[in-house]
């Protein structure tokens, strides 16, 4: 932890900033290894390039926060309490001339905005994306561990799904009883809401789950994740049930083919463009091109979804350390609707991928 403040200061002396507020629940995490949703409260590690960093958090939270290790001041506050008049305050005892400030310009709302605009007029206000970014980007040993452990639950959950496929189950059904065995197993939160989606619902890339019955000759599509101390995974399986169509086969083959491409390409030096051209184009050479409408991956970690995009504008270089999704899909409206999701790890020979199970075409 201090480690990552160390290095987040050197970037704030790069850029010559004197205060940094950092104020998402993931970013504050990252920083002192506490984790809160406080809601519309503030919550913020502010950090100096100088001075002793303060975390400050509503008071209710503070025995939590105290729990987390995190070596600075926490600092905390009660409802009846404005806490910028304390944020003000507690910078105003560590730095005395102020010209530039950074915030999570992405986070930030308007009103908090005009809070620090208020208490700090005559300074310039900078985004820290770009810094933050670049140090949450190359994944630690042990971040790389807990990803691992995420991804293994994933894998069960998928097993639990596919297992749960029965005509006359409905979407909802199916999720609550992944959702039941992975709370058995001591698993406190998901990714993100957990999508079954069966039949003409898989062909929608985003679409809501709901009570429709599962039926012979449906696709089932599973997409899901697991947190698992604080960092998530995200796999996307999709499962046959009773029996399939040439045409269901031939759109999950072309799936595969594409997304295997792209999966045996991972290594140091090729890029996010490269990799999302690779799958695009062999979807394309398949004639499924017009139905794959979405990038191919995106970081993973902390966050499920974050830093880097990898899509065909993206020119970034993987390096050794970085983890990130590669999930190609096909979905022909009201039709058939097929996506197959991997997180994968850059290694120093190419790279591991985190998600096991099986994505040969599976037929329950």
């Amino acid at each position: 932890m201090q480690k990552r403040i160390n290095s987040f200061i050197r970037h704030m002396q790069n850029e010559q900033l004197d205060v940094a507020m950092i104020t998402s629940t993931e970013n504050v995490f990252y920083f002192s290894q506490f984790y809160s949703n406080p809601h519309e409260r503030l919550l913020a590690v502010v950090i100096f390039p100088n001075a002793e960093p303060f975390l400050i958090c509503p008071l209710m939270e503070v025995p939590d926060a105290k729990k987390s290790g995190f070596s600075g001041s926490i600092i905390g506050y009660s409802d009846i309490e404005n806490p910028w008049e304390i944020v003000k305050s507690e910078i105003e005892k560590r730095v005395h001339n102020i010209n530039r400030i950074g915030i999570e310009k992405l986070h930030m709302n308007v009103e908090r905005f005009e809070q620090i605009h208020a208490m700090f007029s005559s300074v310039q206000i900078v985004g820290l994306e770009d810094i933050i970014h670049q140090l949450r980007l190359i994944k630690d040993e042990d971040e790389i561990a807990k990803l691992r452990k995420a991804c293994e639950l994933a894998d069960y959950a998928i097993e639990v799904g596919m297992n749960e496929i029965k005509e006359g189950k409905t979407e909802l059904d199916i999720v609550a009883a992944i959702e039941y065995e992975l709370k058995r197993k001591g698993v406190e939160q998901m990714s993100f809401a957990t999508t079954v989606l069966a039949g003409a619902n898989a062909a929608s890339p985003h679409g809501n789950v709901g009570l429709t019955p599962i039926k012979k000759g449906d696709f089932v599509l599973f997409d899901l994740g697991v947190v698992y101390e604080g960092y998530c995974s995200d796999i996307t399986r999709t499962i046959g049930y009773h029996h399939v169509t040439d045409q269901q086969k031939d759109v999950y083959e072309a799936v595969l083919k594409a997304q295997e491409k792209a999966v045996n390409a991972v290594k140091e030096g090729i890029t996010c463009s490269e990799l999302d051209l690779m799958a695009r184009n062999s979807i394309k050479e398949a004639g499924y091109g017009e139905y794959f409408p979405h990038r191919l991956g995106h970081g993973l970690g902390i966050s499920v979804h974050e830093y880097p995009s990898v899509t065909e504008t993206n020119p970034l270089s993987l390096k050794k350390g970085m983890v990130f999704t590669i999930e190609p899909g096909i979905y022909i409206p009201n039709q058939v609707g097929v996506r197959i999701e991997d997180d994968v790890l850059v290694t120093e020979n190419g790279c591991e991928v985190l998600t096991k199970f099986s994505k040969e075409l599976i037929i329950v």
